[in-house]
C-alpha cells in the first residue's frame, strides 16, 4: 500500500498540488527466475541475454535509436545523477510514502540500478523488478531486486499488478508518452502509484544575449522534435496523464543551481551534483541528436558542448535546470 506524503520537501510556497522552488543485477539465476514464487510474474532476466553495441562519435549505445550511450561515462554520469535526485528530494527515494507491507515495485529504465537496489534496500519483504534495455546493473544487489532487460516501448507481459511504477530520466525516450501511461494505468493496483521524475533544459536565472545555452537547447529541441521523441518536461503536464486515465496526486518542480551559487547550504550540494550530471550529460545527450538529425559534425557538437560549459561555469552566471516529479493514480481508484 502507498500513501502520498504531503510533507514538505524543501523550502517554498505550496499552490494546492503543484509547487515550485529553488533547488532542485542482482539478476536470479534464468532458472530460479522463472520458477520461485515472486519471480514467476517477472518477465526475461539479464542472464544470458545479448545486448547489441553500436559506437558512434566516440560513445557506445545499446540501441539503433535511442539516443543516450550506455557507456562507462554515462554510468558515472548516472550514478551521480541518482545523489542528485536524492539532494533535491532531501535523501527520500521518492515523493510518495511508501508502506512497510509493499508488495510488488516496477523500475522502469533502471539506468545503472541504483534507485531499484536502494528501494529494495529500504523494503526487503517487496519484489523490485527492475528494467532497462541496457545491461550495466551490478551483481551485488539484495535478493529481492530483480534487473530484466525489457523495452517499454514493447508489450508488457507482467501478470501481477504494481504498488508503485517508477520511471526517471526518460525524456525523449517514447514517441507517445500517452500510450506509455495507458500501459502503466492497466499494470497499477487500483491504489497503485506512478511516480515519474525528469530534469529540463539548462535555464539562466538573468538572460544573456545569444547564448550558447539557448543555441545548445534549441538545436536539441529541434532534433528530438525531428526525431519523434520530444526533449522536455510536456509528458508530464496534468492532462497527458488524464488522457491516460491517470490522475495527478502531485507535482512539484525544483529549480535546481547548476553549481553553489545558491545561499541555501541544501541547494549547494544538489546544486553541485546536479552540475557534475549535467554538464556531463551535455555530450551524451546531443552527440546522436545533432549528428544525426541535424547533420552537424561531431566536432562542431563536441565544440558547442564546451561552450555551454564555460557559459554556465562563467563568474557572475546563475545557471539552473528544472527538475519535476509527478505522482499520480487511477482515476477510477
Amino acid at each position: 500500500m502507498i500513501e502520498v506524503d504531503d510533507q514538505e520537501v524543501l523550502s517554498g510556497d505550496e499552490n494546492n498540488e503543484e509547487q515550485t522552488e529553488d533547488v532542485e543485477r542482482k539478476s536470479s539465476e534464468s532458472d530460479a527466475h522463472s520458477g520461485s514464487e515472486k519471480s514467476q510474474n517477472s518477465t526475461k532476466s539479464l542472464t544470458g541475454s545479448a545486448i547489441e553495441h553500436y559506437f558512434e562519435n566516440g560513445r557506445r549505445y545499446c540501441s539503433e535509436s535511442y539516443y543516450m550511450p550506455n557507456d562507462d561515462e554515462e554510468q558515472t554520469r548516472l550514478a551521480i545523477t541518482h545523489q542528485a535526485f536524492l539532494h533535491i528530494l532531501d535523501e527520500e527515494l521518492t515523493m510518495a510514502r511508501v508502506s512497510q507491507d509493499v508488495e510488488r515495485i516496477l523500475d522502469i529504465g533502471t539506468g545503472t540500478g541504483d534507485w531499484a537496489v536502494a528501494i529494495g534496500e529500504k523494503y526487503p519483504e517487496a519484489e523490485i523488478i527492475a528494467t532497462d534495455i541496457s545491461v550495466c546493473q551490478s551483481t551485488d544487489v539484495p535478493p529481492n531486486v530483480f534487473f530484466e532487460v525489457d523495452d517499454a516501448r514493447e508489450d508488457w507481459t507482467y501478470s501481477e499488478p504494481f504498488d508503485l511504477i517508477h520511471m526517471r530520466g526518460l525524456t525523449g525516450a517514447f514517441r507517445d508518452w500517452a500510450a506509455i501511461y495507458a500501459v502503466v494505468c492497466k499494470h497499477l493496483r487500483p491504489t497503485g502509484y506512478l511516480e515519474i521524475a525528469d530534469f529540463g533544459a539548462i535555464g539562466l536565472k538573468e538572460s544573456i544575449p545569444d547564448s550558447y545555452i539557448s543555441i545548445y537547447n534549441g538545436a536539441c529541441q529541434s532534433a528530438a522534435d525531428k526525431a519523434g521523441t520530444p526533449i522536455g518536461l510536456d509528458h508530464l503536464r496534468r492532462t497527458v496523464f488524464e488522457s491516460a486515465g491517470l490522475g495527478v496526486v502531485k507535482s512539484r518542480v525544483f529549480d535546481v543551481p547548476l553549481g553553489t551559487w545558491s545561499p541555501d547550504p541544501r541547494k549547494k550540494v544538489a546544486g553541485k551534483m546536479t552540475l557534475i550530471s549535467s554538464l556531463e550529460g551535455l555530450e551524451a545527450k546531443s552527440l546522436r541528436l545533432l549528428t544525426r538529425e541535424l547533420a552537424m559534425k561531431e566536432e562542431d557538437v563536441r565544440d558547442l558542448c564546451d561552450k555551454v560549459k564555460e557559459e554556465v561555469m562563467r563568474p557572475g552566471v546563475r545557471a539552473f535546470v528544472p527538475c519535476q516529479f509527478v505522482v499520480a493514480r487511477k482515476l477510477s481508484a
